[in-house]
């Protein structure tokens, strides 16, 4: 309520760039392979499997706190001052779970210090095909991203707008920008001002209601 700006009006969309689905990951010693056991886990266990944020109202507590309503379980919510301490808490085993973008773990994945269950997004993603969704896993609907984009300031140009809407485009099309992308576990994806304006707003919408 107190923001220094106006997301809608005090900017115009030039362009979505990229999406990276939250990663659900868990330290090793959690007994659990998949979504489906880390809930029956948590059914078991209520208020005995703590999750980490990087603090109080970010998106990733968010979009934890609506799988938490969605599977009906009870698990304790640990805020942090930013992800790096809420990922040395998971590592050495002081927490049991962390939703969280893919550039921030895949090293961690890659090297069995933690264990990946699913992906936040609508359909599986393109960096570890192998892993589930959340949503494919019995909780339909569900859908947790995180996007990066260009804005400009209120007042710019439509003209100016659209030619860098077009550069964006045409570089995110390289191919070596498309490897560096998907190596740290984002998709390219691109849009139109229009399409990202849009996109915004639904995505504002949706995570008001959590």
């Amino acid at each position: 309520a107190k923001m220094p700006y106006d997301t809608l009006n005090d900017f115009v969309f030039v362009g979505l760039m990229a999406r990276a689905p939250l990663l659900a990951v868990v330290h090793p010693s959690l007994p659990v392979k998949n979504i489906k056991e880390l809930v029956a886990l948590a059914k078991a266990r209520p208020g005995q499997i703590n999750y980490g944020t990087p603090g109080i109202g970010s998106y990733t507590q968010l979009a934890t706190e609506l799988f938490r309503r969605m599977a009906g379980i009870n698990i304790v919510h640990v805020p942090y001052k930013g992800i790096a301490p809420a990922l040395t808490d998971l590592l050495g085993g002081h927490l049991q779970l962390a939703m969280t973008s893919p550039p921030s773990v895949m090293s961690q994945v890659q090297a069995g210090r933690l264990k990946a269950l699913a992906v936040g997004s609508e359909k599986r993603s393109s960096f570890m095909p192998e892993l589930p969704t959340i949503a494919e896993s019995g909780y339909a609907g569900y859908e947790a991203i995180t996007w990066y984009g260009a804005v400009a300031p209120a007042g710019t140009p439509p003209a100016i707008v659209d030619a860098l809407n077009q550069e964006i485009i045409t570089a995110l099309a390289t191919q070596d920008l498309k490897e560096r992308f998907t190596a740290i576990g984002f998709d390219i994806r691109t849009s139109t001002p229009e399409e990202f304006s849009r996109f915004i707003r639904e995505d504002m919408a949706r995570v008001a209601k959590v």
